[in-house]
C-alpha cells in the first residue's frame, strides 16, 4: 500500500492547531532519543498488554487490511502487533522518532505524518491504534483527526485510543523536558468526552476503560474502543 510524506489537506486549516502540530513535532525532535531511552517500552501494565492482544484479535477477525499506530513514537506498540501476526505501519509527527524506530525495528514501516490529515486512500486500513498521542492534538483538530479514522478505516475495523485522562481543559504547556527547551501541549479529556467526539464522526464506541494511577503516575490512564460500522 503506498503511502507518501507529504500531508494530504482534506480539510480547512487551522493556523493555530497547525503551528500546534509542528511545535509537537519539533519537540519531540529535540526529546526522541532520551524519550527513547527513558520509555523503552511503554506496556509494562497487563491491562495496556491485554488491550493490545484484544485489539489484534478485531483487526484479524475483521481482515488482512494494514493496521496504522498513529504517533508511533520509538515504534515498540506497531512492533508488538505485528509480533501478534497483524499487518502494520507507523505515522508520527516528529522525523526523529521516525528515524529511531525505523532503526530499531527495520523489518517495519514508519513515516512522518499527521493523524489529522492522512495520506491514504478511503477504506483501506484495518484498523487504527493511538495510544498516548491524541493528548496533543488540540480540540480544534481532533475531530478532523477522528473524521480521517472514520474514511480510512474498513467496514468494521476497530479504533483503539489511550490517554491520560482529566476533566482540565487547559491541559499541561511544558517548556523544558530532558534538559531540552520545547512547546509541548497536552490536553486532557475525558472518555465521555471522547466518545461523543467519536461518534460524531461516525464511529461506535464499543468499550471505555479506566485504570487508576499507578504509582508516580498523576493521572488516570483511560482507553476507549470504537469500531466502523460495517
Amino acid at each position: 500500500m503506498p503511502w507518501h510524506d507529504r500531508a494530504r489537506p482534506v480539510h480547512a486549516p487551522d493556523p493555530a492547531g497547525a503551528g500546534r502540530l509542528r511545535a509537537t513535532g519539533s519537540s519531540y525532535d529535540a526529546i526522541a532519543k532520551d524519550y527513547a531511552s527513558q520509555f523503552p517500552d511503554g506496556l509494562s501494565h497487563p491491562l495496556d498488554r491485554a488491550l493490545i492482544t484484544a485489539f489484534a484479535e478485531l483487526v484479524t477477525a475483521n481482515g488482512p487490511a494494514p493496521v496504522a499506530d498513529l504517533g508511533s513514537g520509538p515504534g515498540y506498540v506497531a512492533a508488538r502487533l505485528h509480533g501478534l501476526g497483524v499487518p502494520v505501519f507507523g505515522v508520527d509527527v516528529s522525523p526523529a522518532m521516525v528515524n529511531l524506530a525505523r532503526e530499531a525495528h527495520p523489518r517495519l514501516r514508519f513515516h512522518v505524518g499527521t493523524m489529522t490529515s492522512l495520506d491514504l486512500p478511503d477504506a483501506t486500513l484495518g484498523g487504527i491504534l493511538a495510544l498516548y498521542s491524541t493528548i496533543h492534538v488540540p480540540d480544534t483538530h481532533l475531530p478532523a483527526a477522528f473524521a480521517e479514522f472514520h474514511r480510512t478505516l474498513t467496514p468494521g475495523a476497530p479504533v483503539l485510543l489511550a490517554f491520560q485522562s482529566g476533566p482540565e481543559p487547559d491541559g499541561l504547556h511544558l517548556t523544558e523536558r530532558f534538559g531540552h527547551e520545547i512547546d509541548l501541549r497536552y490536553y486532557w479529556r475525558t472518555p465521555a468526552q471522547m466518545t461523543a467526539l467519536l461518534e460524531e464522526a461516525g464511529l461506535e464506541p464499543t468499550a471505555a476503560v479506566t485504570r487508576e494511577p499507578e504509582e508516580g503516575a498523576k493521572r488516570p490512564r483511560a482507553f476507549v474502543l470504537a469500531h466502523k460500522p460495517a
